[in-house]
Order: C-alpha cells, then structure tokens, then sequence
C-alpha cells in the first residue's frame, strides 16, 4: 500500500457525510505528504506557531490543549485515527492552542496548497470539511455541556461513550471495547475533575458493570447502561452519511445505536 493511502481513515470518515468518487479520493491520497511517527507527548504543533498545512491522525491519539501560565492544562479536543487536526488552522497567523500526541502517533499532513486546490476543484470535498468542522464545533459544545452541567459519572460516561461511537464510525471499535491510551490525570484535564475524583469515578463505573479501563483499553461492559447513565445521544456527531449507513449494514457496527 502507497504511504499515502495510510489516509483511508480520513476518506471513510468524510464519507460519513457523502460517498467520495474515486477522482475525490485521489484527491486527497495525492495530497498525503509523508507520514511521521511521534512518541507520546510531543508536540504537532505549539501555541504561537504558524500551521503550514493540516495534520491527519493516521495512527494513535492526540489532543487539543490549552496551558495556562502556572503549567494547569485543559484538554479541549481529542484527534483519533483519521482526524484532521482541524482543517482551518493554516488560516490563522499563530495557532492559540497546543495540538499534542497522547499516545505513539503516526501523521501526516495535507499542505496548505493541497487544501487550498482540493477545495477550489471539488466542491464535494469541500463540504466534507465543513461537515468536519461543523461535527468538531457539535463535539466541542458537548465538552462544554458536560464541565457546565454533568455529573463526575456523567462526564467521564459521555466521553466514553464519545470515543467508543468515533472508533466505531472508522472501524476501529469492537463490541467489547475500543483503544484508550489516556492516563487518569489526562482524563482529569479532560473531564475538569482532580485526578483522585477520576479514579474513583473509573471505580464506580467498573463496581456497578458499566467500562472498565485496562491496558490503555476500554473495555466495554454494558454499553446501554453506559448511554443510559450518560445520557448519551450520538446525534451531535452527524454519523447518518451514506458511508456510514452501508457500514451499519455490512459489518453490525453501530446497530446498538
């Protein structure tokens, strides 16, 4: 398989928004630069720095962060396996948040002149992105319900929920759980709660059979009774594309939803 076509993650989640033709995928396999691998907590791109293009999660996870000048962190945006780490961000002049690694990463990065070609010739793409950005905008305004108004069990319950429906939606999920390779104190600056509040909220989830995290995973116990306490409805992520609708089909990913 050409490098570039590492980036089958990013097409099959755009196609949750519209089935690409092959001249659209082309696209956006010509436009992959090489892929780099990262460890765990190193920086994509810092706080001040001028983006020169957009980068596409191929494997591992990354996360969004905002410091503040005494070192507390807030994570405000998780980047799984075929994410782009927002595809606007080469507009700005400096970036205004940290996008970091969470876990080994390989990415890769569509440039700025391949984006701005990408969406001057197809205008389906375009939308894809901007159904992209919309679905981060929907995401990012429930991180805010849930510090503004969940409960500690419904915080961490709704993210959980969150990832497991993302994996899902790329075919990186399982009926028994999916990859999490957070620590409790990421969590923490996730979730705004102490590290000790996380821990013994991750205990009250596995004591009454809902998760249960294990060896960077999240092990899915009973993921009605998960939704049911988070009060989790998927909507807000905008998964009801063609792509995703076949998939449903095909391989039972999401008949749960």
């Amino acid at each position: 398989m050409p490098e570039a076509r590492l980036i089958h993650l990013l097409i099959r989640k755009l196609e949750n928004f519209a089935e690409l033709t092959e001249e659209e995928k082309d696209a956006l396999y010509e436009a992959a630069g090489p892929v780099r691998a990262y460890g765990s907590h190193e920086d994509l791109i810092r706080e001040g720095d001028h983006a020169h293009g957009v980068s596409v999660i191929v494997s591992g996870f990354a996360c969004r962060h905002k410091m503040l000048p005494d070192g507390r962190r807030q994570i405000i945006g998780y980047f799984l396996p075929g994410d782009m780490c927002d595809a606007r961000v080469f507009i700005l002049k400096k970036m205004d948040h940290t996008i970091s690694t969470l876990a080994p990463s390989s990415v890769t990065t569509l440039s700025r002149e391949s984006i701005l070609e990408i969406t001057s010739r197809h205008p389906r793409l375009t939308r894809a992105f901007w159904w992209n950005t919309l679905v981060e905008e929907a995401i990012g305004r429930q991180w805010l319900v849930s510090i503004g108004q969940r409960t500690a069990l419904e915080r961490v319950a709704h993210l959980f929920c969150e990832i497991y429906v993302r994996l899902q939606s790329v075919g990186l999920a399982t009926p028994e759980g999916c990859e999490l390779p957070v620590t409790q104190s990421e969590l923490a600056d996730t979730v705004a709660l102490s590290t000790v509040h996380v821990n013994r909220t991750l205990k009250e989830l596995r004591r009454v059979g809902l998760v249960s995290m294990s060896s960077k995973s999240l092990v899915i116990h009973d993921f009605a009774g998960l939704r049911s306490l988070a009060m989790f409805d998927p909507g807000y992520l905008h998964l009801e594309g063609e792509g995703l609708i076949k998939d449903r089909y095909s391989h039972g990913l999401l008949k749960s939803l």
